[in-house]
């Protein structure tokens, strides 16, 4: 399993916390699975990035196959993460400005939100849209009645969806 994260391009620190292995060893497993070192930097850790529109829309597409397969298989959480994942990538892979080293949404977000949904004091929880009934990714603080009255980003588009240029 740490060879297939690896291919999915998690983050180093990913793979500490999932493995028991040093981080040397890591470190060389990486190198020799993709011919090169693992990338250095923090863990993304912000649940507002999920929370706008394009990531939303995939942080929820990736919790819809992970909410499936957690629901309908006996799979372990890091079997689930794995699965997820790919289904989400197969799925994105068919539309023309996707990049295979490098998709939007990362399975080290991936995890990172899956953390952040089970936590004692969940930052992230899925809400159903009042519209078209999905499931999405949104705050977990609903100081606001929020959760009562929410409309999905497709919904609900932003003005400047879909505008920006994306770099080829």
């Amino acid at each position: 399993m740490a060879i297939r994260l690896i291919q999915l391009r998690a983050r180093l620190q990913v793979l500490e916390e999932e493995f028991n292995l040093s981080r040397e060893i890591l470190i060389q497993l990486y190198k020799e699975v993709l011919g090169e070192s693992p990338p250095k930097g923090m863990l993304p850790f912000s649940e507002d990035w999920y929370s706008t529109w394009q990531p939303n829309i995939h942080s929820s597409l990736f919790m819809g196959y992970y909410q499936i397969f957690s629901k309908y298989t006996e799979l372990s959480p890091l079997e689930l993460l794995i699965k997820s994942y790919e289904m989400y990538l197969e799925e994105v892979s068919r539309h023309c400005n996707y990049d295979k080293n490098h998709p939007f949404f990362s399975i080290t977000r991936a995890w990172m939100m899956l953390k952040m949904m089970k936590y004692n004091h969940p930052m992230l929880r899925m809400t159903r849209c009042n519209e078209c009934q999905g499931n999405f990714v949104t705050r977990a603080d609903d100081s606001l009645g929020f959760h009562k009255n929410f409309v999905c980003g497709l919904c609900n588009m932003p003005a400047r969806a879909g505008k920006t240029k994306v770099q080829q």
